[in-house]
């Protein structure tokens, strides 16, 4: 008789606690502890290309290339990203940078996954702001990548 697999159960201690993420940016020579980040999210978009066959109903796909998009919320303390919009404002140059994006949870098995994002670029720049009344300002980010790595991945977690 073969021997039944155990469901596994994950600990809810093994979920990995967002707040104790790192996000450094590289500008040229220049690497920033981007500690003002609040919020993070980048994706791998896969172009898929429609396949005619011959002799079949139905479309085939194809995995084609790609694309990597990145958003983020930050505290409305910090001028790196301006600096950039006025150097291409004055300039014309838009520097690309690499963003370097590290999980870790010291309280869970998962351990630690580090991705770091290449050929990243902005595609739009809060200048100035204000609220009357707001005790906080944060600004909302977005770009592109051109390509990423896996440096680091989290452990396979077995579960209960």
């Amino acid at each position: 008789m073969a021997e039944e697999a155990k469901m596994g159960i994950m600990s809810g201690n093994d979920a990995v606690y967002g707040g104790t993420a790192e996000c450094h940016i590289s500008i040229g020579n220049r690497r920033y502890n981007f500690m003002s980040m609040t919020e993070f999210e980048s994706k791998w978009e896969v172009q898929i290309k429609d396949v005619p066959i011959l002799g079949k109903i139905g479309m085939g796909h194809k995995a084609a290339g790609g694309k990597g998009t990145w958003s983020g919320k930050a505290h409305y303390n910090q001028s790196v990203f301006r600096k950039m919009a006025e150097e291409y404002q004055k300039k014309g140059t838009l520097p690309y940078f690499e963003m370097q994006v590290i999980n870790e949870d010291p309280t869970s098995k998962a351990g630690r996954q580090t991705i770091v994002h290449y050929g990243c670029l902005c595609d739009s720049f809060t200048l100035a702001k204000f609220q009357a009344g707001e005790e906080i300002l944060d600004e909302e980010l977005s770009g592109t990548f051109e390509s990423w790595d896996l440096e680091q991945e989290f452990n396979e977690l077995t579960g209960n």
